[in-house]
C-alpha cells in the first residue's frame, strides 16, 4: 500500500495526506465536506478508468475475470482513495452530529431563556375556547347530496377513466 502511494502523483499523494487523523481533527465542518468532495471525485475517476480499462480488454481476452489481472493499479488507486473517503466520511458525521448538538443546546437556552419560544401559532378569534371540527367535517358537503347525483359523478369519473384506459 505504501509502495503504491509513493508511485502517486503528488497531487494524489497530497489529497491522501489530507486524509491523516491528525490532519482532518483540525478542520471544520465545511472544510471536510470540501476534502471529501474531492476524495469523491479521485475516486470515481479512478473506479472509472479501471472499469473502462477492463471493458475494453474483454473482447481480447475473451472474460471480464481474465481481464482484471492487466488493471490492478486503477483498481488498488481506487482502494486508496475509497479507504481515505471513509475516513474523511467518519470525520464528517462526527461534525455534523457535534454541530446538531451545538444548535440543540443553543435551542434550549434560548427557550429557557423565554426568548424565540417558537414559531408563533395565532387561534382565530371566533375559535377561541372551541375544538376544531376534524378534516373529515370539512370534506363533508354542507347540503345532502341526493344519491341520484352521487351516482352520476361516480359514473362520469368512470366514464373519464375508461377514456384514458383506451388511448
Amino acid at each position: 500500500m505504501k509502495a503504491l502511494i509513493n508511485s502517486m502523483t503528488d497531487n494524489e499523494q497530497a489529497l491522501v495526506r489530507e486524509t491523516e487523523r491528525e490532519r482532518l481533527e483540525d478542520l471544520g465542518e465545511d472544510d471536510l465536506l470540501e476534502v471529501h468532495d474531492r476524495v469523491r471525485r479521485a475516486r470515481n475517476k479512478h473506479v472509472k478508468q479501471y472499469r473502462r480499462a477492463a471493458a475494453s480488454r474483454v473482447e481480447e481476452v475473451g472474460g471480464r475475470g481474465a481481464a482484471r489481472p492487466g488493471n490492478t493499479r486503477n483498481a488498488q488507486k481506487a482502494e486508496v482513495f475509497e479507504d481515505a473517503l471513509a475516513r474523511v466520511s467518519r470525520y464528517v458525521a462526527k461534525a455534523a452530529r457535534r454541530s446538531a448538538a451545538d444548535l440543540k443546546a443553543e435551542r434550549l437556552r434560548n427557550a429557557r431563556a423565554g426568548r424565540d419560544p417558537g414559531p408563533a401559532r395565532a387561534v382565530p378569534e371566533d375559535t377561541a375556547g372551541r375544538r376544531m371540527r376534524s378534516q373529515t367535517h370539512d370534506r363533508a358537503p354542507s347540503q345532502p347530496v341526493l344519491p341520484k347525483q352521487r351516482a352520476s359523478s361516480k359514473a362520469m369519473g368512470a366514464r373519464r377513466q375508461a377514456r384514458r384506459d383506451s388511448r
